[in-house]
């Protein structure tokens, strides 16, 4: 399951990001945050932590540096 998740953030990372602007509020950004968090944790509790993370980014909120922790 890790390898699944980690693939498709990949695939993300490659081919559909390049087409939009620049949106992330944090730093690291949120698909490099759910790489490491899911390399880090495991797919179930580095999902989550990066579930959470994509939740918060948007306008509304300040963003900033945010590691995994």
């Amino acid at each position: 399951m890790k390898r699944v998740f980690l693939f498709l953030i990949d695939v993300y990372r490659r081919y559909i990001s390049p087409l939009k602007s620049p949106c992330c509020r944090y730093i690291p950004t949120c698909s490099e945050y759910a790489m490491i968090a899911i390399e880090r944790y495991g797919a179930m509790r580095g999902g989550w932590l990066a579930l959470k993370r994509i939740l918060r980014c948007h306008p509304f909120h300040e963003g900033g540096y945010d590691p995994v922790p």
